[in-house]
């Protein structure tokens, strides 16, 4: 899975370039992770996460605060998390996470995007079992067999490892996000995170050609247009240029 995974990182890249409003869409998920699990980043493992993220993602400072200030207050909106699968063009696997205070609007919206490119949204689970739902820490490092110590110490399930051109990538189940990522940063000092976050991989992928390559571009633009959704994953393997 891990091969697999670097082998895809452009085609990741492009569908990462795409999204659009990547202040809103880090402020959403930073008051959401706020309000959730406490507003302290040293208790909450994954608002921290998602505040280095969004730091290396150079969204400002004052868009990491205000959305940490409006879940310390207790107002504002009462967003929760709503899933949607389907089959893209070319008969590609689609999955689209959205953040939404109103899921009746966000399912139309979602919809139309799948509807309006000849696209085909499915049930939950229709697709989502073809793809590893994972935790992936990724940082520099050349001592494969310390990392493993390391979390097998910390009863970590650990999914795979690899190491490559000095740089050591753990795959967890996502539900051992936490767990992993705390026992990472308690055995290597200074630890500094090049990947960090909780993703949907394929498991195969699906080739996407000739009039369904605009298609699929139409449909990443409209689905990543919309304020709601955070996250697009997909298995559409595109031609190299």
């Amino acid at each position: 899975m891990g091969r697999a995974y670097q082998n895809r990182k452009e085609s990741m890249a492009k569908t990462a370039a795409a999204k659009t409003k990547v202040y809103s869409k880090y402020g959403r998920e930073i008051y959401v992770a706020a309000k959730s699990g406490g507003t302290d980043p040293d208790g909450n493992l994954t608002l921290r996460g998602l505040i280095e993220r969004a730091k290396k993602d150079q969204v400002p400072t004052h868009v990491i605060e205000k959305a940490i200030d409006k879940a310390r207050g207790g107002a504002g909106e009462d967003f929760s998390a709503a899933r949607y699968e389907g089959f893209g063009p070319g008969n590609c696997m689609v999955i689209v996470e959205c953040l939404t205070d109103n899921p009746n609007r966000t399912f139309g919206d979602v919809r139309l995007a799948f509807t309006k490119t000849k696209c085909k949204i499915g049930t939950p689970g229709s697709v989502s079992h073809m793809f590893d739902h994972c935790a992936i820490l990724a940082f520099k490092g050349d001592d494969e067999e310390a990392v493993l110590e390391a979390l097998m110490e910390a009863d970590v399930d650990v999914t795979d490892i690899e190491q490559e051109d000095g740089l050591i990538t753990v795959f967890t189940p996502n539900t051992e996000y936490a767990k992993a990522r705390q026992a990472l940063t308690d055995a290597f000092e200074g630890l500094d995170f090049e990947v960090d976050e909780i993703r949907f991989l394929p498991q195969t992928t699906t080739p996407v050609e000739g009039d369904d390559i605009p298609l699929f571009e139409k449909f990443l633009e409209m689905l990543n247009d919309l304020d709601d959704v955070q996250n697009i994953y997909h298995n559409a393997e595109l031609p190299r240029d």
